[in-house]
């Protein structure tokens, strides 16, 4: 089975050549992650099957923008629900409201009504969970209890597969996003210690990540993207993909047996 994960950027200005990239995509699933809504439309065109959920809604002065989690599949999809994260916004600092408002034209805004999506898949008379996944641009205490929501939803038995946005921050450059975004000051010092601590939660819920230490977003030189999966499953190949068609984060791949 070849599995693709990719925040393709709600503002990506290479629409087109994004549609083109997917549908020539040799898949079995393909999860992406920040789908605007008129994309959503086209990808509904497609000859497989398609779960949607909503993602987040960005709010700005004139709009409210949808986003939305995607998971696409050449093999049946049984069933489908949305995860519901709680609405963190209210209990953020107000310096993280003022920094959010400063950082808008690079397209910072608050962001309501989160959620994560699973779908389960048939293949070859095997269910499979499918999740997609965007966890929030915010703090680690916030994405562990994002991540760990998703999880009341993961039976060890089952085979599963978790794509999406982690939004892990690991280097010391970008972490002081961790307090601008409401954490602790030691979520600047302490750099490594968001990964360690979900590489052990990965392990505790018998998922493996062949992506590990690989940079998936060139500005934070981070692995914020990952496809995760059950130790049922052997690795072929995992690959961090060169070109990003329009979006911050590169597309990621796993071909598994």
């Amino acid at each position: 089975m070849k599995i693709y994960s990719w925040n393709m950027l709600h503002r990506n200005r290479e629409l087109d050549r994004a549609f083109e990239f997917i549908r020539h995509a040799d898949f079995d699933i393909f999860c992406l992650q920040e789908v605007p809504e008129a994309f959503l439309a086209r990808l509904q065109t497609l000859p497989c099957s398609l779960a949607s959920g909503v993602d987040a809604e960005k709010t700005f002065p004139s709009e409210t923008v949808p986003m939305y989690n995607v998971v696409l599949s050449k093999h049946p999809i049984t069933a489908q629900n949305g995860i519901p994260f709680a609405d963190y916004w209210q209990l953020l600092p107000l310096y993280v409201r003022i920094f959010t408002r400063l950082m808008r034209p690079f397209s910072f805004s608050k962001m309501s009504n989160r959620g994560g999506l699973y779908a389960d898949v048939m293949v070859n008379g095997v269910s499979l969970r499918v999740f997609c996944l965007h966890l929030m641009l915010a703090h680690p205490a916030l994405r562990l209890k994002e991540f760990e929501r998703a999880m009341l939803e993961h039976n060890k038995t089952r085979p599963t597969i978790v794509c999406g946005d982690f939004n892990i921050l690991e280097k010391p450059h970008i972490t002081p996003l961790n307090w601008l975004m409401g954490g602790r000051v030691t979520d600047i010092l302490l750099y490594g210690r968001e990964r360690l601590t979900l590489e052990r939660r990965f392990v505790e819920h018998e998922l493996h990540n062949p992506l590990r230490n690989k940079v998936t977003h060139p500005l934070s030189q981070s692995q914020l993207d990952h496809i995760l999966v059950s130790h049922v499953f052997s690795i072929r190949n995992a690959e961090v993909l060169r070109d990003r068609i329009g979006s911050d984060h590169h597309p990621i791949h796993v071909e598994i047996a």
